[in-house]
């Protein structure tokens, strides 16, 4: 089990590394929409907006957290399906728990790896350390965005099983729905009231606002810590049975064949 799953790792760090469009749309992206909100971070510093220029940098990088991760566990399939690679795998004694379970792994250190960079940024660029919230309090943060990025992936993932590349578009567009939802760059006040609603059962809202607040304070929110992770779980177990039952069916009619068709 062990070397099947390294090998999937593996076979990740090659496609990434190799990739121009992995490149761009992991790192590239990354920077560039930290370096472009950045400086509208810095204007509303100058603005005396300072609170509001942080909490706009605090949700674009934890941000990254989400999208980083559930592109890294969508799309690393639809590279199996577009080079026709899906069925040769899974004619090893490779598992469908183990192939999940080594994307998440890989979408998990691309995720590190990215918001490090992007730490790094904002503190010698725009002069604002995401430290400042506390290393504890950031990775229970981290854990809650990566478990929800785990969800949706999981459960895009499902969809192309059993549906193709023909909805490729939601590997990459589908989480963005979340992002206005889940208030990731602004208060949840700012949001209608209705729409708040919806987004106290979105986990990762209580992650934004928690992190808004350690900006003040740095003690730890265990309550809105435990919420998001409560409701994470719902989505973790919702996204896997989805996908299982996605991928059995993709096998009972012959989709995963056609897949690479």
């Amino acid at each position: 089990m062990k070397d099947r799953i390294i090998s999937i790792i593996l076979q990740e760090y090659y496609i990434t590394k190799r990739s121009l469009e992995v490149i761009i749309d992991l790192f590239f992206f990354s920077t560039i929409t930290i370096v472009v909100f950045g400086y509208v971070a810095k204007y509303l510093a100058g603005s005396n907006n300072l609170t509001a220029a942080y909490y706009l940098i605090i949700g674009l990088v934890l941000w990254e957290v989400v999208r980083v991760g559930q592109y890294s566990v969508t799309v690393s399939v639809l590279w199996n399906i577009w080079s026709r690679n899906l069925s040769n795998m899974f004619v090893t004694p490779i598992s469908a728990s183990e192939y999940l379970l080594a994307l998440i792994i890989s979408s998990t250190i691309k995720s590190v790896i990215v918001v490090t960079m992007l730490s790094l940024i904002t503190r010698f660029v725009f002069g604002f350390d995401i430290l400042q919230i506390g290393l504890f309090n950031l990775v229970l943060h981290f854990i809650n965005l990566s478990i929800f990025a785990w969800a949706i992936g999981i459960f895009v993932t499902g969809l192309i099983f059993r549906f193709g590349s023909r909805i490729q578009a939601m590997s990459w567009g589908l989480i963005f729905l979340f992002q206005p939802l889940s208030a990731s760059l602004f208060p949840i006040e700012v949001l209608p009231a209705p729409v708040q609603i919806i987004s106290k059962f979105i986990p990762v809202t209580y992650v934004f606002e928690a992190a808004r607040a350690n900006f003040l304070d740095q003690s730890t929110d265990w309550n809105s810590f435990f919420i998001a992770l409560f409701l994470n779980s719902l989505y973790f177990v919702t996204g896997c049975i989805f996908f299982y039952f996605m991928f059995r069916k993709s096998r009972q009619t012959g989709q995963f064949a056609r897949n690479e068709g």
